[in-house]
């Protein structure tokens, strides 16, 4: 995943110089069949070769430092980032996996995913962060509404929620009534699952903590996990088949989707 993103980024940084693929190669040394090698993602090139062709294509100090974060990184099997006191406003990774995805599964302990927040909902929780600067609320509510344009692509999708996030009061009562409002309105749409953990239920899989889930066309599935000021993006074997059986148990457990839609009716009312 790391790999499709370094190179959907290094061919980008190469179309926007001035210079043609032959002149490129040519200030390089190399013969046109490297760099088109190289383009087309079929990788033995070293970090000096990288450095060496964004330097020559004059790309900018931070999109270079960026592509040349995901060339090491693309190395490995998962990938932790940490964004200092506080998570960006645009978590550019997090955003290009919900793009490219074909399927989204989601399971949250206790609030309402963010994908299926109303700004209301969304500014009360940033306003409530120990961390989350207060003038950049609004801008942080407007990268977040945009994610929500994942939607618009009518992936399926599924979001495994805790009864208590439900009933947490979020903002105050108006606030969540009129975030579990949306809820029913988002869950009646045929390509949205909305599924409901009972507290009832007691103790159940999802106890670890809320992950989400992304399939991908020809690539492997990666689970997404945030936490205060950092993310972890996992796709080695071993994570990815415990996380299955996490979902498979949820799946179990869980109320059916109409059986999710009448709780979440009652409580809204």
């Amino acid at each position: 995943m790391r790999g499709r993103e370094f190179g959907e980024g290094l061919r980008a940084a190469v179309k926007r110089s001035t210079l043609s693929g032959r002149e490129i190669a040519g200030m390089l040394g190399w013969d046109q069949g490297k760099l088109s090698d190289l383009l087309g993602g079929k990788g033995g090139s070293t970090e000096l070769e990288i450095v060496s062709l964004l330097g020559v294509c004059r790309t900018p100090a931070p999109e270079r430092d960026h592509l040349l974060k995901l060339f090491r990184e693309a190395r490995g099997k998962g990938w932790w980032q940490q964004h200092g006191s506080k998570l960006p406003i645009n978590q550019r990774t997090l955003v290009e996996h919900e793009r490219i995805a074909t399927v989204l599964i989601v399971w949250q302990m206790n609030l309402i995913p963010g994908l299926l927040q109303t700004p209301d909902y969304m500014r009360a929780l940033m306003r409530a962060s120990a961390n989350f600067p207060k003038t950049e609320v609004e801008a942080r509510v407007a990268a977040r509404l945009a994610r929500q344009e994942v939607f618009y692509r009518r992936i399926p999708c599924t979001f495994y929620l805790h009864e208590q996030a439900l009933r947490l009061p979020v903002g105050g009562t108006p606030v969540l009534v009129d975030q579990l409002h949306h809820l029913l309105r988002m869950s009646v749409r045929p390509y949205i699952d909305v599924r409901i953990v009972r507290t009832t239920d007691g103790a159940h899989a999802g106890l670890a903590g809320s992950f989400t889930w992304f399939d991908f066309h020809k690539i492997e599935p990666v689970v997404f996990l945030e936490s205060e000021n950092s993310s972890l993006f996992m796709e080695d074997q071993p994570s990815i088949k415990g996380y299955k059986k996490v979902i498979e148990s949820l799946d179990r457990s869980a109320l059916d989707a109409e059986q999710s839609r009448r709780l979440i009716t009652e409580l809204a009312t």
